[in-house]
């Protein structure tokens, strides 16, 4: 490989820029990645009953869910920048450990960014847009007739409102589902890479084994030639 290809393969875990799990851009990539978990977990209580149960959802719940979300999307400003800050920081983890990179941060990391970014597509396209459409309340126009599809192939649909509380739940456990998948592909390099200074503290005792063992050869190679000198 050529010096200026953007992978450094001669870096592995005892190198000293080596960017691992132990590093600083770890602990930014896993903490916006815990954040987001946490205010899915808040969620879940509203998402169980229109997925996770076989009975029937009453009117009135549509009713609570629909206030509810539409408290959430009128939260203040601040809190929607806070949001777009934390999904900052945690790119900026990604391309801190994806700078000069490691064939291990390349599999592990790499696989993470590309989990994190379908993720923040979810966020945008599907949960954003989900609550924005509920606090629009589109279904309760008078030229609202249900599914509507501009277009023959493509085009926007336009979901009732029950359907698009169940897609903005769905999207929820998507993105938990995602956020979890970077969490394990994080802990799968911490452990990739305590196996490999385990082989690594096996290597060195070996070696330090058989260098003990020639030097022992050697004194006994030596010790009858002083031998014979001394006669």
């Amino acid at each position: 490989m050529s010096e200026s290809h953007w992978v450094d393969w001669n870096k592995n875990t005892q190198s000293k820029d080596y960017r691992g799990s132990g590093s600083f851009s770890t602990f930014i990539i896993i903490g916006p990645v815990c954040f987001f978990l946490g205010i899915l977990f808040a969620q879940f209580p509203y998402d169980f009953p229109l997925l996770w149960t076989s009975e029937p959802v009453q009117a009135t719940y549509y009713d609570f869910l629909e206030t509810h979300v539409k408290f959430l999307h009128a939260s203040p400003l601040i809190i929607s920048r806070i949001l777009n800050i934390v999904i900052f920081v945690g790119l900026l983890g990604f391309f801190m450990k994806l700078f000069r990179p490691a064939e291990s941060n390349v599999l592990f990391d790499g696989a993470s960014l590309i989990l994190y970014v379908i993720g923040v597509g979810v966020y945008t396209s599907n949960i954003v847009k989900g609550m924005r459409t509920i606090t629009a309340g589109i279904w309760d126009m008078e030229d609202f007739a249900g599914i509507k599809h501009d277009g023959p192939v493509s085009g926007e649909v336009i979901l009732g409102r029950e359907d698009t509380m169940k897609v903005l739940s769905a999207s929820n456990t998507i993105l938990a589902m995602v956020l979890v998948g970077v969490l394990v592909l994080q802990a799968g390099q911490w452990y990739a890479e305590s196996k490999e200074k385990d082989d690594f503290a096996k290597g060195d005792k070996k070696d330090k084994k058989n260098d003990g063992q020639q030097q022992q050869q050697q004194q006994q190679q030596q010790q009858p030639v002083e031998d014979k000198k001394s006669q």
